[in-house]
């Protein structure tokens, strides 16, 4: 259980990193793109690529809303999963201590329920 909470733990820390520089590029790009669709209109070009232009920037910022939605749920499950890890050691501790003491092996979960 600690190892399958650890592991859990870091992909959702490596998530949340990679979210994180998602979120950067598309606002990054959203930006842009509004640069951009002002500097079409300012060359007097046709106005259907300005407004394809202006679409694309807003989609891309609410595509950013969502991924920053995103990016706070992995946080979340990230410190969640830490915080369960934790407990579960501190609640589990002394009958690891037990199990791994003695010499003979323990029957598997489940083994008594029948």
């Amino acid at each position: 259980m600690q190892q399958k909470l650890k592991v859990l733990g870091q992909a959702m820390d490596l998530a949340s990193n990679e979210l994180e520089a998602l979120l950067r590029g598309m606002r990054t790009n959203a930006q842009r793109s509004e640069s951009l669709a002002v500097d079409i209109a300012n060359a007097e070009l046709d106005r259907k690529f300005i407004e394809m232009t202006n679409q694309v920037s807003v989609a891309l910022g609410g595509a950013a809303v969502e991924v920053q939605k995103l990016h706070a749920t992995a946080e979340e499950v990230s410190g969640l999963a830490h915080d369960t890890r934790r407990t579960h050691a501190r609640l589990y501790e002394g009958l690891d201590d037990i199990r791994s003491s003695r010499r003979e092996r323990t029957p598997r979960p489940g083994f008594f329920a029948h």
